[in-house]
């Protein structure tokens, strides 16, 4: 009876774990790009001004996730998917670059870092 109820536990296990390796999907070139982007967010103040354009940068970022979340609720194919995120990451790189162009014309630059003789 023992020897039973293991055989038929492995054979489940058999059987499910094929399945569990098949539902593995493949993250799309469009959301990589896009989190690529987001990895760019600016997370404080350039020159540490919090001034409007900081504030106009964080609200314009805090809305363009919103948005895509709401883009992929309403997704209802794959090419749904990948425009939202396409645009998700072309609205990000446009409200950075606002942000940055802004900043360098009140003189402030963002920092970067340069390592040497890796």
């Amino acid at each position: 009876m023992k020897q039973t109820t293991i055989f038929r536990a492995a054979a489940l296990a058999l059987a499910v774990a094929p399945v569990t390796a098949i539902a593995v999907v493949p993250t799309m070139y469009e959301e990589k790009a896009a989190r690529a982007e987001e990895d760019r967010i600016i997370r404080s103040p350039i020159g540490g001004i919090e001034g409007k354009h900081w504030f106009n940068y964080r609200a314009n970022v805090n809305e363009t996730q919103k948005e895509l979340s709401s883009d992929l609720r309403h997704a209802s194919d794959i090419e749904d998917q990948r425009d939202a995120w396409e645009e998700y990451g072309t609205e990000l790189r446009h409200e950075r670059g606002t942000y940055v162009k802004a900043m360098a014309k009140r003189g402030y630059r963002v920092p970067t870092v340069y390592i040497e003789n890796l």
